[in-house]
């Protein structure tokens, strides 16, 4: 730009755009990260990584000139969605925080002609990238799990292996010295520590007697790792995977894990764990392939399991395979062929040694029978190491309370407050911090709210379900939720919103408004989650959204909570409601009286 001759350059081009468009909407200035940012300078360069996501989200809004797709098409031409769908912008590491951080995203071609913005695009930019919708709604990005943040960049590129990492400051809040030429590894270790997978956490378990022995002895091919809920199973084996990732595959072994998610019905049957497990060996050693059908799987749940078993036995049994270990977290949360899985881990456990499996549940009583078959095995209790998983939880309370004092601008002496009520009332349980962490996080809670909001929780999970139970109890649409949540109780699978109207009883203005009926269900709290199965952005006529248990309602439901008062009454005549309102269901429409 300061000589001239870059005028007709891309580069160039979106500057002139930038800078028109800017002028249209009625802006005073723009800022364009390829030129504004003097790389040469180290501490500059420092300060703008660190400063990029508050920057954009700051921004009224950001502008993305996409060069790669036009407006302008020949003859009848599909027009600009396929190109879009294509366009680089997507697969690259640092546009995704251009993504989530402003409030406003307006997508341009390269003609600057306007697409769309970040709203009306949802559904196909969710499609593109993967990222959950909520992301884009400005909700905190703190509610996303460190896993599911961590695969958002997965399939993104960057020109230097570290950037892959430090893209990520502002989507994990922190604040680390960048240092080109340390490699992807060493970088991705420093923003665990500061962003969520903390060490502290998890690194208790490479010095336990049990893990020790199942790592070490070769006849050791299965170790089990038990626990109530909430007391950080899934943080415990993602900080063992991370671990087993860096040794594992130095050593020219293999790793492949898998996240059962009772909710999610992509993710918690028995099929869908070895198409995962088989997907993660193949990629690792492509020769595995040839393990694998030339047909396409069938569809059907029993075949496929059938097939998929199949498949994964015979990789195992490669005779140039060296070690592999296999993960599997939350068995309980297979809600299909649960035990099948069972029997053909254990089968695997018995008959190779160089399998190693490493699987974790709540303390259940037909998973601890089916594993107690493999002769070698090694299990570890959450409950007998309570004081390893205490330190844990006192390490995740004071990253929670850090995080939570730069967001809300604590003062010593109220950060000092909220950590001692946390240490003092979390009962070893990463889950019950969690919870009002993301109560205290809400932006609707003022920082002189915080204490009497945090007094206000009482201590161990059963206590804090009941309160958020007495919340709905006490809200306006008490009845209709407690219909719901009877009858999400005892149905067989998730129903859909158009079921739910002919089972509860409730007005017309309600039952013809799917908005309405969302917003019926988030009265339900975390108990339940609407998910569209089209994974369309809201809910509309036409389309099938299905109402799951959220978490909650299964802890609730396995602790029996959800069965004391009115509940429980509730739930004694639920069978006779779903029978009722099915039978009205299938009579004409004429006929009902």
């Amino acid at each position: 730009m300061m000589d001239g001759t870059g005028k007709n350059t891309v580069s160039y081009a979106k500057i002139r755009f930038c800078g028109d468009q800017a002028w249209r909407d009625g802006l005073k200035f723009f800022w364009v990260d390829t030129c504004c940012i003097d790389k040469s300078d180290s501490a500059e360069l420092q300060h703008a990584l660190n400063s990029m996501f508050h920057w954009y989200r700051s921004a009224v809004k950001c502008y993305v000139y996409l060069a790669d797709v036009s407006t302008h098409q020949h003859g009848d031409g599909p027009g600009w969605q396929p190109a879009f769908r294509e366009s680089r912008w997507f697969s690259r590491g640092w546009t995704l925080q251009e993504l989530i951080a402003p409030p406003i995203v307006e997508f341009f071609s390269k003609e600057g002609e306007r697409l769309g913005d970040k709203e009306s695009l949802e559904q196909e930019i969710h499609d593109i990238t993967g990222i959950p919708r909520k992301a884009f709604q400005g909700v905190p990005l703190s509610d996303f799990s460190v896993a599911e943040r961590m695969r958002w960049i997965e399939k993104r590129d960057t020109k230097y292996r570290e950037d892959k990492v430090y893209s990520l400051f502002g989507i994990f809040d922190v604040h680390i010295p960048v240092l080109y030429g340390e490699g992807r590894q060493k970088a991705l270790k420093r923003l665990q520590d500061k962003g969520g997978l903390l060490a502290d956490a998890y690194r208790w378990v490479f010095d336990n007697p049990d893990f020790k022995r199942w790592r070490q002895l070769r006849e050791s091919c299965l170790l089990w790792i038990k626990g109530d809920p909430g007391k950080g199973k899934t943080m415990l084996l993602c900080g063992i995977v991370d671990e087993l990732e860096r040794r594992i595959i130095a050593d020219g072994g293999n790793l492949a894990y898998f996240f059962f998610q009772a909710t999610d019905s992509r993710i918690n049957n028995a099929p869908a764990v070895l198409r995962g497990l088989i997907y993660l060996l193949a990629h690792q050693q492509p020769r595995l392939l040839s393990y694998l059908p030339e047909n396409t799987y069938p569809s059907d749940d029993t075949m496929a399991w059938i097939v998929l078993s199949k498949v994964l036995c015979e990789m195992l049994k490669d005779p140039n395979l060296k070690v592999t270990y296999l993960v599997i977290d939350a068995l309980d949360e297979c809600v299909t062929d649960q035990p099948q899985l069972l029997k053909l881990i254990v089968q695997i456990s018995s008959v190779s040694a160089r399998v190693k499996w490493l699987v974790s549940s709540r303390n259940w009583v037909q998973i601890e029978e089916q594993l107690a078959i493999v002769a070698q095995q090694s299990r570890l209790s959450l409950e007998l190491n309570a004081e390893s998983v205490t330190t844990a939880v006192s390490a995740y309370i004071r990253h929670k309370v850090l995080h939570l004092s730069r967001r809300k601008q604590y003062d010593s002496t109220m950060q000092t407050e909220v950590h001692d009520y946390l240490s003092s009332n979390a009962n070893g349980t990463f889950l019950w911090v969690a919870l009002v962490c993301q109560v205290l996080a809400d932006p609707r809670v003022q920082k002189w709210q915080t204490l009497k909001k945090l007094r206000a929780f009482p201590p161990g999970l059963d206590s804090l379900y009941a309160r958020m139970m007495e919340q709905i109890i006490q809200s306006d649409d008490a009845d209709l939720c407690r219909q719901i949540l009877a009858i999400s109780s005892i149905v067989r699978r998730p129903i859909s919103l158009q079921e739910l109207t002919t089972l509860v009883e409730m007005s017309d203005d309600i039952s013809d408004d799917p908005q309405s009926l969302e917003k019926l269900i988030g009265l339900c709290g975390s108990f339940l989650t609407l998910r569209d199965q089209a994974q369309g952005a809201k809910p509309e006529k036409g389309r099938r959204w299905d109402i799951h248990e959220g978490p909650l309602l299964s802890l609730y439901c396995n602790g029996e909570l959800l069965l004391s008062g009115w509940v429980k009454r509730r739930r004694q005549c639920s069978g006779k409601m779903v029978l009722i309102g099915c039978l009205l269901a299938l009579m004409p429409s004429t006929s009902r009286g």
